[in-house]
């Protein structure tokens, strides 16, 4: 029989531990580079950018577009970082605990 008690004890936990994490993620970056780390993008743990340096030498009018390349790829350079983390993190969180294909807790 199937030990209900223990199972809504289970998800009370693992509620409480996904509002620390929810909060956490508010304190992380990560640091996604792009050019020989030329162009670097801070985002938040939410996904959100919050700074970006941009070298010198790329300041100039004839670099425009390759500027605007260089943000794509670092932005996608951050958010690979970011999502591996959280990644690893909702393994630790879970306990390894299979999750619902598609399920998104952030």
């Amino acid at each position: 029989m199937v030990d209900f008690l223990g199972l809504m004890k289970q998800a009370s936990e693992l509620k409480s531990k996904m509002e620390a994490m929810q909060a956490e993620l508010d304190r992380i970056e990560v640091e996604g580079s792009a050019g020989g780390g030329l162009l670097t993008i801070t985002m938040s743990g939410k996904g959100e950018v919050r700074a970006t340096r941009i070298d010198d030498s790329l300041i100039k009018p004839d670099q425009k577009e390759i500027l605007g390349d260089l943000f794509v790829a670092a932005h996608a350079d951050a958010r690979r970082k970011l999502e591996a983390m959280l990644q690893e993190r909702m393994q630790a969180l879970t306990g390894g605990m299979p999750l619902p294909p598609g399920l998104k807790l952030f």
